[in-house]
């Protein structure tokens, strides 16, 4: 999740393409395994197991007494993570599958805390029990779109088996980035450059740059919006083996990739976020107070920016696209209003597929079946404008409709102030509509 790295500043530009690129189906670990070695890429001996029973049938078969148990939930540290019982360590070293069977019981269908996770945790639906491979160098390489040139990247670094976002801040000189020419792909003169950049021996250099090659084709087979490979390692016996792997994908792309998108753990997500999609909505939640409802993406950043900027914080990002029907201004606002924290709605559409006034019938429907009893503004611009201003003016409810952004900006900030105080001294509070 990297873009563009100037020589200059390597690491404000890591981060800048973590910003801009966006990660939308992502698998665990075992199954990004899986594609890998489809592939031809050497990956750790091991399954995954949904049950401990499982998990000590796969450490038997192994056969060996040095492996690993790794909790699979989508999160990055998980080595660092800890679990709603009380275990310390999303990853093990094991030496028996006795041992396999013990972690995985205290592991799986349990939340595992991060980070990343934040304080809700994310649910262990199965763990990856793997050999442990002993090696002798850990790199780190990643293939990404980076939108500033259009062109996928590569980043590769000899600093693997850590955060590398914190390699890229501390020595910035140790990422290195190359660019792929679309139409000839990965060449193998580039794919050497690669490889060399990683710093393994001569004995592994061409295995790595074989496997560069594999995890481009990879990329392009599988409309992959990001691989990344950390650590890649040589093994103690020059073998160039992915011991961890993140795959994401493109969403456009779906239909292309039925079989990527059957591993798709919905545990793994937000149930408010994925029943909005089902409604074609865009939602994520966020910590604010201030219920965002807006139609395209552009739109929906410009008015988070806006509320805060006159004081305010978003509640959420919520897109309801070009079609802005009133089944769907009905979901978002079930969506909105199931958080008790928020104390206003703001609602900002640009009627151009959809007529203002339609947008404003909807709205007040949903504000007389809902009940509402926090202040709505809407800031409409487009088609029939004004017949819409006077529907929501003539509803007799507390919708407030104005055709500037930054007033309503600044009278959805305003109301929700109101609302927050007269909810700390337990009162309730009554709006005048506007002329």
């Amino acid at each position: 999740m990297f873009s563009r790295i100037a020589a200059r500043s390597r690491a404000v530009r890591l981060n800048q393409v973590a910003k801009t690129q966006t990660r939308n189906l992502s698998l665990h670990e075992f199954r990004s395994a899986q594609i890998l070695q489809n592939y031809g890429i050497d990956v750790p001996k091991g399954g995954a197991a949904t049950t401990p029973q499982q998990a000590e049938d796969i450490a038997k078969k192994l056969g060996c007494e040095d492996m690993v148990i790794k909790a699979q939930a989508l999160t990055g540290g998980r080595g660092k993570g800890h679990f709603d019982n009380g275990l310390k360590g999303g990853v093990k070293l094991i030496s028996s599958p006795t041992e396999a069977k013990m972690y995985a019981e205290q592991m799986l269908n349990h939340k595992i805390f991060t980070k990343q996770t934040g304080p809700q945790g994310k649910p262990v639906t199965a763990v990856y029990v793997v050999e442990r491979e002993f090696v002798r160098r850990e790199a780190y390489v990643a293939i990404l779109m980076d939108r500033a040139t259009q062109k996928p990247i590569i980043v590769a670094s000899s600093q693997g088996g850590m955060d590398i976002e914190g390699v890229a801040a501390e020595n910035p000189d140790a990422i290195h980035t190359f660019p792929v020419d679309i139409h000839t792909g990965v060449t193998d003169t580039q794919a050497i450059e690669v490889a060399k950049a990683l710093g393994f021996s001569s004995k592994a250099t061409q295995e790595a740059a074989d496997d560069i090659k594999k995890l481009y084709k990879v990329f392009t087979d599988k409309d992959a919006t990001q691989i990344e490979i950390n650590p890649l390692s040589e093994t103690t016996d020059h073998r160039v083996v992915a011991m961890d792997a993140k795959l994401g994908f493109d969403d456009n792309a779906s239909f292309r990739q039925e079989e990527v998108w059957s591993w798709r753990d919905l545990t793994q997500e937000d149930p408010e976020e994925i029943e909005a999609a089902k409604h074609g909505l865009n939602f994520i939640k966020l910590d604010g107070n201030i219920g965002c409802l807006v139609n395209g993406a552009g739109l929906a950043m410009a008015t988070m920016d806006i509320i805060k900027l006159y004081g305010g914080e978003p509640a959420n990002f919520l897109d309801c696209g070009g079609g802005a029907t009133a089944d769907a201004i009905k979901k978002a606002f079930e969506l909105i209003t199931s958080e008790p924290g928020v104390t206003a709605i703001f609602v900002n559409i640009f009627g151009g597929i959809v007529r203002c006034d339609n947008i404003a019938k909807g709205l007040i429907a949903v504000a007389q079946n809902m009940n509402l009893n926090i202040p709505i503004v809407a800031r409409l611009q487009g088609t029939n404008l004004a017949e819409a201003q006077k529907l929501i003016s003539d509803s007799g409810l507390k919708i407030f409709s104005f055709g500037d952004l930054d007033e309503a900006a600044q009278k959805v900030c305003q109301l929700s102030k109101v609302v927050e105080m007269a909810r700390e001294i337990d009162v309730n509070v009554s709006f005048e509509l506007p002329l």
